[in-house]
Parts: structure tokens; C-alpha cells; sequence
């Protein structure tokens, strides 16, 4: 995992890029999958699949939407709220972190 200027949360270098990734989201015992779309947030993911995420501010202040990258590269545009060592822990404000990689979130751990 590395931690950088911005931001960064990375569990694992060996998954895919962008082209042809997932975004896969566990969340209340429910697993779905989209398509990667690299102009969208891990909340915007989670709602296209059909999900219904917490999340109030979405604007990386209050925490609500908060996360845990299992597996992939996610970058948060903004971050308020998590320490560092939340970071290298693997959380991610899911209202801000956009996905690098195929990703793997979990809501419920």
C-alpha cells in the first residue's frame, strides 16, 4: 500500500488498468460488479449498480461514505477526515476516491 501527495490508496499493484476494469462493491452482505469508468467515484459506481451506499456531504468532510479498498489503485480527490494511517490501512472516502485500477470496496468490513 503507499501513501502520496495525493492521496493514494493502493492494496495491490497486480490488478488490471483502466481499460476493461472493474469496480466490485460489497455492501450489506451484497456483492456487485460494474465496468470501471474513470470519470466516476466509488459512491457513483455503487449507486449505477444498483447499490444504496451511506453517504451525506459527498464532498470528503463528514466520513459517512467510508470504505475499505481490498484490492486495486484509488486516488481521493479530496480528503478531510481520514488520517494517514486510515489511509495505509486501506479506508477511502468512496465519495471521493476514483478508481485507478479494477478495484475491490467493501462497505461492511
Amino acid at each position: 500500500m503507499t501513501l502520496d501527495s495525493g492521496t493514494r490508496c493502493a492494496v495491490s499493484d497486480s490488478a488490471d488498468t483502466v481499460a476493461g476494469g472493474t469496480v466490485t462493491i460489497t455492501l450489506d452482505g451484497k456483492t456487485v460488479s460494474v465496468p470501471l469508468n474513470a470519470k466516476e467515484t466509488l459512491l457513483e459506481s455503487a449507486r449505477r449498480g444498483g447499490l444504496v451506499p451511506p453517504y451525506s456531504c459527498e464532498a470528503g468532510n463528514c466520513g459517512t461514505c467510508i470504505a475499505t479498498v481490498k484490492e486495486g489503485k484509488v486516488t481521493m480527490r479530496l480528503n478531510k477526515v481520514l488520517s494517514d494511517e486510515e489511509i495505509e490501512e486501506g479506508l477511502v472516502l468512496t465519495c471521493q476516491g476514483m478508481p485507478e485500477t479494477t478495484v475491490v470496496v467493501d462497505y461492511d468490513d
